[in-house]
């Protein structure tokens, strides 16, 4: 069962309490160059992302973020470090959220600022706290980056927010260590009803993060902890979003887009498989509609999974049979078979 939280908008998207779990990314492009981010941004909607996270480094980015809010109807959160007076520039600049870490924000005043001023503009804060940015009091007090420590950084700095007015906080307090992350967000759902991010922190590239993320997140969303997720990844923001998507549909947690099923190949397979299923996924990518869709190699398990699929193709000797509903259509070429169950599925549609 999913762990009650209090609901908290992000412009028009609700993260935490009988909310859909979003999926949310952020821009690698140079927040200065306005087109770029747009048109990253542009991309990221598409592919589903429900909220942007975009750097506000320094005070032309500041300035670019107001513009591209302007430009734009995707939720932004600004995330701001080190420099409170960009976290001040990023609420006028009609950020829907901010992100910050109080304790790299400087001194409780500066601090104060900007959580009076987000409270002023209705904006949510997000309190992101990381393995590498634990209060050093803490760390001393539990003896390095525990789990424990991690948790207590993070609260403390949410009671920091509440005690100059926040109400709306959003809380993240990830580590590049899979058990860790999955620790510290399990202590934490103990310990408050603040709607939690959750996500790998610096999980790697496309390939070995994606694991480690679908290993974190997976776990903690099948406990029933996590409101909204980030999937980092050292790669096109675009990945992030789809993988975000495939681990919720894996858990029943979203109906979004195509459910690929398709087979790992074995001697048996005489067509190739392996780019069918690949052209396939890269054609239907687009699709945001629930459909399950199976692509399979042989005659063991073909027939019976491209049955219980919305379409699917079982395939033999350089053919296919397509299957709509559980019952057979007619053959295909091997030649054919994308076009036709790319056709297929958005005649289905």
């Amino acid at each position: 069962m999913r762990r009650v939280t209090k609901k908290v908008m992000v412009g028009a998207v609700a993260i935490g309490g009988d909310a859909p779990i979003s999926v949310q990314s952020m821009t690698n492009t140079k927040t200065t160059d306005i087109a770029a981010t747009l048109a990253q941004i542009h991309r990221l909607q598409e592919a589903g992302c429900n909220i942007v996270r975009i750097a506000v480094p320094t005070k032309e980015a500041a300035l670019a973020f107001a513009e591209i809010r302007k430009r734009c109807t995707t939720p932004l959160v600004a995330d701001i470090h080190f420099h409170h007076a960009l976290a001040l520039a990023a609420i006028d600049a009609g950020a829907d959220k901010i992100r910050i870490n109080p304790g790299n924000i400087g001194a409780r005043a500066k601090v104060e600022q900007v959580v009076k001023k987000a409270v002023q503009h209705h904006v949510p804060i997000r309190v992101g706290v990381n393995s590498g940015s634990i209060a050093r009091d803490i760390l001393q007090q539990e003896g390095g980056e525990t789990t424990a420590a991690l948790v207590k950084s993070a609260l403390r700095h949410v009671e920091l927010c509440r005690e100059f007015g926040a109400e709306d906080i959003v809380l993240s307090l990830k580590s590049s260590d899979v058990l860790q992350t999955i620790a510290a967000y399990r202590m934490a759902s103990e310990l408050t009803d603040v709607p939690l991010h959750i996500g790998v922190t610096e999980a790697g590239t496309v390939r070995s993060g994606t694991i480690k993320s679908a290993v974190g997140c997976g776990v903690l969303l099948a406990d029933g902890i996590g409101d909204t997720l980030r999937v980092s990844l050292t790669g096109d923001p675009v990945e992030e979003v789809y993988v975000g998507y495939q681990i919720l549909k894996s858990l029943n947690l979203s109906q979004r887009g195509v459910n690929l099923i398709s087979c790992p190949t074995c001697s048996r397979t005489e067509v190739d498989l392996i780019a069918i299923a690949e052209r396939v996924e890269a054609r239907l990518a687009g699709i945001d509609k629930p459909i399950a869709v199976a692509v399979m190699g042989c005659v063991v398990n073909g027939p019976g999974e491209a049955r219980h699929a919305d379409i699917g193709v079982a395939c033999g000797v350089g053919s296919a049979t397509l299957f709509k509903k559980g019952r057979i259509v007619r053959k295909i070429k091997e030649a054919d078979i994308v076009d036709e169950l790319v056709r297929e599925v958005q005649a289905m549609l």
